[in-house]
């Protein structure tokens, strides 16, 4: 294959490479839907599912929050979990509002407000954490049929994602450094938060992604292709 044809086979890789990402994206968002009826199905009290009907997925975040932090004051949970303290703010004042937490003052100091999970919200954060043992199980056992070397590549893929700007894709020449051991990725970076920036541009994360492929070889393009593909589409084409 001349250097003409590989290029052009790359190029197509990358737009295949992009459109499963879109689609991925996609599908984590309908996956919300999907984890909410799991916990209305696997509720075995009725005041615990009605509860949830009106949950949101920052809900179920913030209450996690407090359930591991308790007690503790709105400041804390905005920080250590990067929700604006406008948001901790309106959840938490529906969260008393359906009993599932409330409100605590400290003896020398009545301005500040600290929150703690009623035997409702214990009962409602046990059942969502039993949901996310539940992904991680399965998340765990579908990864274990991909050899190292792929598990390998897809982690290259995803770290160099995760530390690059989108709006300065030039600016992180320097930064992108591939590693294919776990063990280098920050665990503080890891999620339990809800992680609420996924809000860039469409247009802008294209650029970005197209400029992180572009630096893959042919190879690894395709293998990153075959695993994302089997990753976050499987079970959505066995539906189809």
């Amino acid at each position: 294959m001349d250097n003409k044809s590989k290029n052009q086979y790359k190029d197509r890789l990358i737009i295949e490479v992009w459109e499963t990402a879109k689609d991925m994206q996609h599908k984590l968002q309908t996956e919300d839907d999907e984890e909410k009826q799991w916990l209305m199905q696997n509720s075995q009290n009725i005041v615990v599912t009605e509860s949830m009907k009106e949950m949101t997925v920052l809900m179920f975040h913030v209450l996690e929050a407090i359930g591991r932090l308790e007690p503790v004051n709105g400041i804390t949970i905005s920080k250590q979990f990067g929700i604006s303290r406008g948001s901790v703010s309106k959840i938490t004042r529906k969260l008393v509002e359906k009993e599932i937490i409330f409100v605590e003052y400290l003896p020398d100091n009545k301005k500040e407000i600290l929150f703690r999970t009623t035997p409702l919200g214990k009962e409602i954060r046990l059942l969502h954490q039993e949901l996310h043992h539940q992904i991680d199980s399965e998340i765990n056992r579908f990864l274990h049929r991909y050899t190292e070397d792929e598990l390998g590549t897809i982690l290259n893929v995803l770290h160099d994602a995760l530390h690059t700007s989108w709006l300065n894709p030039t600016t992180n020449e320097d930064k992108i450094t591939h590693s294919p051991r776990i063990a280098q990725i920050n665990e503080k970076e890891e999620l339990d938060t809800g992680k609420a920036s996924r809000s860039y541009p469409v247009a802008e994360e294209m650029n970005e992604i197209m400029e992180m492929l572009d630096k893959l070889d042919s190879r690894n393009l395709k293998k990153a292709k075959v695993i994302l593909n089997e990753i976050f589409f499987s079970d959505y084409d066995e539906l189809s």
